[in-house]
Formats: structure tokens, C-alpha cells, sequence
């Protein structure tokens, strides 16, 4: 049987973007309102709560207008001096990427790496701001998705607030999905956005600032004024007495209103619930299966992406290929240093529900058997099915 190529997918089970909840597509269908009209300014105020309430911020959060590559650039732009000492944490290909723009603002930049399948140590940390006594910024990305790990971020915060520095959180593609705020991390600039485990399409960034965070951006003449990068000419803007600094992206913020709305009435403990359901089923179905996880351990792999390892021989964009050729199923492939080694299965918003963990063993069984795998499919849907219904 043949198998149009470019068909559109059935299931799209990617590390992102996202499926959107279908609510949150109707929210994009909302009238565009004028950025000045009392009305939407009036509603940008009563979104910018609701971002506030779901990331249990003591101030109010800042919304940039661009997917959040866009506020980590502008945190690394606007935090960072020449004079700083910057600390990178990369235990993955994001947090090894942040690095290249903290050497674009400061020539100090010590690094702690790890293998790209491990988490970074709190310990090593510690040892780190011990022996280096100038390092003022600490940057991490929780969840690295292109490994599917997450780093411990609090204890991390713990680390850098105790040794007075300023810690960048990367929480893109964590928060939402599991328990993670700027302020339990204690995290002075803290990106993410809405188009991951909020269900929302690409094009907004949330960001927690502290204050002192805010105090050291506005104290930086080299800090981004005027400019799409600029992170001190939004800080006033969720104010409806306030103007914006250029007109905001309307139908995401309709977008964000709605999608923010269904994540606070779920529930956060329930919304993390299920995204941890449907990862720990996709990882005993794999494992089952015959396949193993990229994550060193089960202790740090992520709630929100399973990275599965490809096995020796197999062409891993060709199988991501047949799983969506055959089974209408598409997975997202690695990154840099895992690209060609991992296939990354995400559960994020709407597709962070159990029964997705089992059309996602069935596409990637199926696509590994074409490939002369030979797995045991059925071995592995039945682990997965044990695992949901030991929570029922």
C-alpha cells in the first residue's frame, strides 16, 4: 500500500510546536482588537494576572512578542555586562546554545558540561561558584529537550542565591508540564512561553524578572532599548495606563487569555499529573518494547518529552519518516550532538493524556519493525497500559 508523502498528520506528538487545544484556536478567532482601544488594553492587563497567577509570581510577569528564543536572547542581552562572570550549566544542546550569546555580552564565561544524557550535579555548582568567587550570572535550561533530561533547578537556585549571583532559567519547555516557578528556583530571569505544555502556538514569551534583576537590566546602558531584544521598555506595559513600547501581537494574547484560562481552571497539580502519566507510560512501553530511553536514569527524564535511543543501524529520520507515512504519527528528531540519535516523543497540552503514549508505542514499534527491529509491540502497549491503569 502506498502512502501520500505529504499527507497532513493524524497525530502530531512533536517536541514542538505543539498540538493547540481547540479552544485556544477559537481564542485566535477573536475579533483583533486595536492595541490602544481601553478595551484591549483592559484585557492585555487581565492576561498579563492570569500569567502572574499561573507562574505564582510575587510581580508582574513580562510578555514579549516573539516565540521564547526571543526572551532568551533578550535576558542574555539585557542581564549580562562586560564585566560579568557567567556561569553556563549545558547538559544539553539549549543550554550548551545560551553560552554563545553570554560570550556575545561578557569574554568571562566558565562552563560545566556534562554528557548530554546526564543532568547537571548541584555539587559541581557548589565546587564551581567555591573556586570561582567572581562569577555573578548562573544560567541552566531545565528541560533540554533535544535529550529529553531535566536539570535540578532549585537546588541550583539555592546554589547561586546563597553566593548573591543572578540566575537565567530556561523553563520553555517545562513549565506547565511539572512543578517549576521563577520563584522556586529562585530564578531572576525566567523564560517560557505558551507554546508548549500551555497548548498555544508559537509566538509569545512569558518571563519572570526579579527585582533585582530589574534594578541591574535598567542600571545597563548596553542593555536593549528600543529594540525588539529590550526586556526594561515592556516592564510597565501590562498596565493599562500604560503605553506599549510597539503594537503586541493581538490574536497570540487572545491566544494566551484562553489557554492560561484552561490550565488554572484544570488545575496546575492535575495538569502535571497527566503529563507525568503519559511520560511514564511511553518509558515502560519502550523499554518494554526493547528499546531504551536516553536519559541515564528514570530520575531525570523529562515528564514532557521522551527521547528514545535509536538502535545501531537504524536511519532515525527514516523512521520518524514511516511512522508518519504509515501511521500518521510525527515524532521530532534530535539536535546538534543527538541528532541521529534519539527520536524525541512529546507530551505536551493536549497531547499529555495516556492514550497518546500508546498511538506513539504503536507508530514507533510499528516504524522500528519496518525497519528490521523486529520489537515486541504488543509487550510494550501492555507495560504502558499497566502503568495508566495502576493510576487509575
Amino acid at each position: 500500500m502506498r502512502y501520500p508523502e505529504h499527507a497532513d498528520p493524524v497525530i502530531t506528538l512533536t517536541a514542538g510546536p505543539v498540538n493547540a487545544y481547540p479552544e485556544v484556536l477559537r481564542g485566535l478567532g477573536r475579533t483583533v482588537l486595536y492595541d490602544y482601544d481601553p478595551a484591549f488594553q483592559l484585557f492585555y492587563e487581565g492576561v498579563v494576572d492570569k500569567a502572574q497567577k499561573a507562574m505564582r509570581l510575587s510581580n508582574k510577569p513580562v510578555i514579549l512578542h516573539g516565540e521564547p528564543v526571543l526572551g532568551l536572547e533578550a535576558a542574555a542581552a539585557s542581564l549580562i555586562t562586560p564585566d560579568d562572570v557567567v556561569l553556563n550549566l549545558a547538559s544539553g544542546v539549549y543550554g550548551k546554545g545560551f553560552g554563545y550569546w553570554a560570550k556575545r555580552y561578557s569574554p568571562h564565561l566558565l562552563e560545566i558540561e556534562v554528557p548530554y544524557n546526564e543532568a547537571i550535579d548541584p555539587q559541581a555548582v557548589a565546587d564551581m561558584l567555591k573556586a570561582h568567587p567572581e562569577i555573578t550570572i548562573v544560567s541552566v535550561c531545565h528541560h533540554d529537550t533535544p535529550s529529553g533530561t531535566i536539570n535540578p533547578i532549585d537546588a541550583i537556585g539555592a546554589l547561586v542565591s546563597g553566593h548573591g549571583g543572578y540566575l537565567i532559567v530556561d523553563a520553555v519547555s517545562s513549565f506547565g508540564g511539572m512543578k517549576t516557578h521563577p520563584e522556586d528556583c529562585k530564578a531572576d530571569i525566567y523564560v517560557t512561553g505558551p507554546n508548549k505544555c500551555l497548548g498555544a502556538p508559537p509566538g509569545l514569551t512569558m518571563m519572570g524578572v526579579s527585582d533585582r534583576a530589574w534594578a541591574k537590566m535598567k542600571a545597563n546602558p548596553l542593555a536593549p532599548r528600543a529594540s525588539m531584544l529590550s526586556i526594561v521598555d515592556w516592564e510597565n506595559a501590562w498596565s493599562k495606563d500604560k503605553p506599549f513600547p510597539f503594537t503586541p501581537s493581538v490574536s497570540e494574547i487572545n491566544g494566551l487569555d484562553v489557554a492560561l484560562d484552561l490550565y488554572l481552571n484544570e488545575g496546575p497539580e492535575a495538569v502535571w499529573a497527566r503529563h507525568a502519566l503519559t511520560a511514564r507510560a511511553m518509558r515502560a512501553g519502550v523499554t518494554a518494547m526493547g528499546l531504551s530511553i536516553w536519559a541515564a536514569s528514570d530520575r531525570i527524564a523529562s515528564p514532557t518529552t521522551t527521547a528514545v535511543r535509536t538502535p545501531e543501524g537504524v536511519d532515525e529520520k527514516a523512521l520518524r519518516q514511516a511512522a508518519r507515512a504509515r501511521y500518521g504519527v510525527v515524532f521530532s528528531s534530535g539536535r546538534g550532538e543527538t541528532l541521529g540519535k534519539l527520536t524525541r516523543i512529546g507530551h505536551m497540552g493536549p497531547t499529555a493524556q495516556p492514550i497518546y503514549a500508546i498511538a506513539a508505542l504503536t507508530a514507533l514499534g510499528g516504524a522500528m519493525n519496518a525497519a528490521g527491529q523486529k520489537l515486541a509491540i504488543g509487550k510494550g502497549i501492555e507495560a504502558a497500559l499497566a502503568v495508566i491503569d495502576a493510576d487509575a
